[in-house]
């Protein structure tokens, strides 16, 4: 049909075309005949065209009032037709029927038919509407407990399927609401039944003031599924579990102060082993509580007792515990050589328990925060400190190298002499790094200074204060060796000549016994003599388990090196040689740091 509408308009633009055509060659045949000009040609040219349009546009308008009253017309037939598919929201075969129809005229006749057919269904819907409507208001009676209405009405405005749909889901909703309110009422008597347990309360008694029916056992019992009952067992849910809620968070608390009792003090396994059960719910989430009887007031009550009769027994016990967490902070800080705050020093404490003007547990407090700051400051000291064991260890060696460099036999082939030679290499090694260490142990701790803004204290004594003067008496303790070496090299044909030679003279001999006695630092930290003789046995050899001891000893030298300068300008001449060996023996030992 297209095909052939499309051909026919193709014929007749082809035979007005055909005829436009030989009257246009015509025309301009006459016109070369007449002379016309072409200005003239086209000014007629244009006349025709707008003639030609003008008869067209007539010829649209009035076919347009045609089809406008053909449009009504259909319009009030598909009006009627669509009040009853509106009221039964239903697609008619008319909408299908509708894009095979090409003319209005040929819809207009397909519209009549339809309306009878809509009228018949119409009557059929309002059955069905009235039968779910009747289901729906029986099954809503039963759980609202109200009385049932026998009269429904049915709304002919909307018959659609759409809105049957919508009373049948709502129906489907009721039954299964209905099957469903007997598993609520179970479901909430077992959630009372579980509360009750964990809070020691009696079930029977919670269940009944809701409904009779619900403390029976037998599930025929369960019969009330109305709104009332449903709202009752849950109002007794809630207030169940505001009460272990409330009972959680008091037996938290007293628990937190059992636990503080029991660390204060020093509670042992077997006292926290009773109520160990209990303790277990500090790690439990608020309302995950389930284990029967574990929130009743019987417990909370135990826990209470406990926590009085710990309380009571701390009170003559504080004294103890202060002192023993003093103890454990004088211990951290002798690890990390910081002094102690001394207001909790154990005779101050201890005073200020028996007065009674602290409370003991204040001081405990007040100690273990301290013992924290401390631990935080030895963390900040680390670097330092280590840098400290290596140079307190290099002093060390320094001093097993001295010692073992005075012994005449210890290139001897005794038992072990292999192996002290070794050391000695390896002691070399690290004496001559000694200065090096000194020099960036002083920068680092002056870079610390300058971050803290406070002086960096060893045992409560700065530390550049005793590292500038152990750099000032280890200047002085090489200007010693150097002195010692050239009147070594100056008795040295002396000694040669009274081992190969004649008997020295009772002089000479006394004065170079005189030469080797060397000056020692004594506990008081004044020198005093010491005698060197030539040839001695071998001195016994450090061996490593003995650095612990040496070490534990040599900041109580240094302080004291630091408190008494060592003045070799005032010594007498021939004493010179034997002060270096004074104070090789005095030279501070490495200490363990913690």
């Amino acid at each position: 049909m297209v095909a052939g509408g499309v051909d026919e308009k193709s014929l007749i633009s082809f035979i007005m075309e055909n005829s436009c055509g030989v009257l246009l060659r015509e025309l301009q045949n006459i016109w070369a005949e007449i002379g016309e000009s072409k200005p003239d040609q086209d000014k007629i040219l244009l006349e025709i065209e707008n003639e030609c349009l003008q008869l067209y546009q007539r010829k649209v308008d009035e076919a347009n009032c045609s089809k406008a009253r053909l449009y009504q017309l259909v319009a009030a037939k598909e009006a009627e037709l669509a009040a009853l598919m509106a009221s039964l929201g239903e697609q008619t075969p008319y909408s299908q029927a509708e894009k095979r129809l090409s003319s209005l005229k040929e819809k207009l006749a397909s519209i009549t038919p339809l309306l009878e057919d809509l009228k018949v269904r119409k009557e059929e819907r309002i059955k069905q509407f009235v039968d779910v409507q009747l289901k729906i208001e029986k099954i809503t009676a039963e759980i609202t407990e109200n009385g049932r209405n026998s009269n429904v009405a049915c709304e002919e405005q909307d018959l659609s399927m759409r809105k049957l749909n919508e009373y049948q889901t709502q129906l489907h909703t009721l039954q299964k609401e209905k099957s469903d309110r007997l598993q609520k009422v179970l479901d909430y008597t077992n959630e009372v039944h579980s509360l009750c347990g964990v809070l020691g309360l009696e079930f029977r008694k919670i269940v009944a003031e809701v409904h009779p029916s619900l403390r029976e056992t037998s599930s025929e019992e369960y019969t009330n599924i109305s709104t009332k009952t449903l709202n009752g067992l849950f109002q007794a849910v809630v207030k169940l579990k505001e009460e272990r809620k409330i009972r959680t968070y008091k037996l938290r608390e007293t628990l937190k102060s059992l636990l503080e009792l029991w660390k204060l003090m020093d509670s042992s396994e077997n006292e926290k082993h009773h109520f160990g059960k209990v303790t277990c719910i500090l790690d439990s989430p608020f309302g995950e509580i389930t284990e029967p009887g574990l929130l009743s007031l019987d417990i909370i009550k135990q826990i209470e007792t406990e926590v009085e009769r710990l309380t009571e027994l701390k009170a003559s016990r504080m004294k103890d515990l202060v002192l023993k967490r003093r103890l454990e902070l004088e211990e951290v800080c002798r690890r990390a050589h910081i002094e102690p705050d001394m207001s909790t020093a154990p005779e101050k404490t201890t005073a200020l328990i028996d007065s009674g003007l602290v409370d003991p547990t204040e001081l405990v407090a007040n100690i273990e925060a301290q013992i924290m700051k401390a631990r935080e400051e030895s963390v900040g000291r680390k670097e330092i400190i280590d840098r400290i064991n290596r140079w307190l260890f290099a002093c060390e060696e320094e001093n097993w190298l001295e010692e073992y460099s005075q012994d005449e036999n210890r290139y001897s082939a005794g038992k072990g002499a292999h192996l002290n030679l070794k050391r000695a290499e390896k002691a070399r090694v690290i004496v001559n790094k000694i200065s090096a260490i000194v020099d960036n142990l002083i920068l680092k701790t002056f870079a610390w200074e300058d971050q803290k803004n406070m002086p960096f204290l060893y045992d409560g004594v700065r530390l550049i204060s005793i590292l500038e003067e152990y750099r000032l008496t280890r200047k002085q303790k090489e200007a010693a060796k150097r002195q010692y070496r050239d009147r070594k090299k100056l008795y040295g044909p002396l000694e040669k000549e009274s081992v190969y030679g004649s008997k020295p003279s009772s002089r000479r001999s006394s004065s170079l016994n005189s030469e080797m006695i060397g000056y020692h630092m004594d506990v008081n930290g004044f020198m005093t003599p010491r005698k060197l003789t030539v040839g001695c046995a071998t001195p016994k050899l450090l061996s490593p388990p003995s650095y612990s001891s040496r070490r534990n000893r040599y900041f109580r030298d240094i302080r004291r090196l630091s408190s008494t300068h060592l003045n070799f300008v005032n010594l007498p001449r021939e004493d010179t040689s034997s002060s270096f060996a004074s104070i090789s023996g005095s030279e501070p030992e490495s200490s363990s740091l913690g």
